[in-house]
């Protein structure tokens, strides 16, 4: 008994194991490929990683064809639960629990983002705000009369006139600041923006804070969507033209490279 607790203590000792073992708890099943998908290693390393999990009994394989699939084992990990932790205070630990993961969650909701841009306030004030700067760098109009309570729609450029998304400006301060809801698709709550303009000298900083996110996908969405979006702005209040090709497109082609079978 013992013995299997030290392999599976030195297994999790090293935190690469670890990164595998929440690869395979967030998406069971993985292949090598899949598993060596955001790892800076070669396969031959995380392949070794893996035999040592193997060894732990931390893991399983199953071969489908010429594919490995690799299982998480929570079994070992029970029973140092139930040796170590289960006889002392598991109600108090439960809750401490409890609180940091509502406390995760909380962290969770809310991305920030924050670039320099070489222009004045007035002009990075007339790229959020203005309807065929937006449809140039963002790929819709974004269309208000921008007063506090207004409604806004973020509308296709292709003159359909269809409004994919919209909400309310709640704060409107040029060339300082604007606060706007984000409507969740499907009817759900709406999520809420500040774009905040700070002069310093010949140049700008731009601050995009989105709070009350609903999930960890619409973060994952945001984390990339609001750092191409703004790449595009920068460029064209620089040097007048917008990126060559949309930098949200490439966000699109890599993670679908990434969701491809190995």
């Amino acid at each position: 008994m013992d013995g299997d607790m030290d392999a599976v203590f030195r297994a999790l000792a090293d935190p690469t194991r670890r990164l595998l073992l929440d690869s395979l708890r967030a998406e069971n099943g993985q292949t090598l490929g899949r598993l060596c998908d955001g790892l800076d290693m070669t396969r031959q390393t995380v392949t070794q990683h893996l035999a040592v999990l193997e060894q732990a009994n931390l893991i399983s394989f199953v071969r489908h064809g010429r594919e490995k699939r690799h299982f998480l084992n929570p079994v070992p990990i029970h029973d140092v639960q139930q040796r170590w932790i289960a006889p002392f205070e598991e109600p108090r630990l439960r809750a401490l629990a409890a609180i940091r993961h509502r406390a995760e969650e909380q962290r969770m909701t809310e991305f920030v983002y924050v670039t320099y841009i070489h222009a004045t306030p007035e002009r990075v004030w007339e790229a959020l705000t203005d309807a065929e700067l937006t449809g140039a760098y963002w790929g819709h109009h974004n269309v208000s009369d921008w007063q506090p309570g207004s409604r806004w729609e973020h509308r296709r450029t292709d003159g359909s006139g269809i409004a994919d998304t919209g909400g309310v400006v709640v704060e409107a301060i040029p060339p300082a600041r604007l606060v706007m809801t984000f409507e969740a698709a499907g009817g759900g709550d709406s999520s809420t923006v500040t774009f905040l303009v700070e002069p310093y000298r010949d140049i700008v900083r731009l601050t995009v804070t989105h709070v009350d996110l609903p999930t960890a996908a619409d973060l994952e969405a945001v984390s990339a969507g609001w750092p191409a979006v703004m790449a595009n702005l920068k460029s064209l209040l620089e040097t007048g033209h917008v990126l060559p090709q949309a930098p949200w497109e490439m966000h699109a082609d890599l993670r679908a490279a990434q969701q491809r079978p190995a």
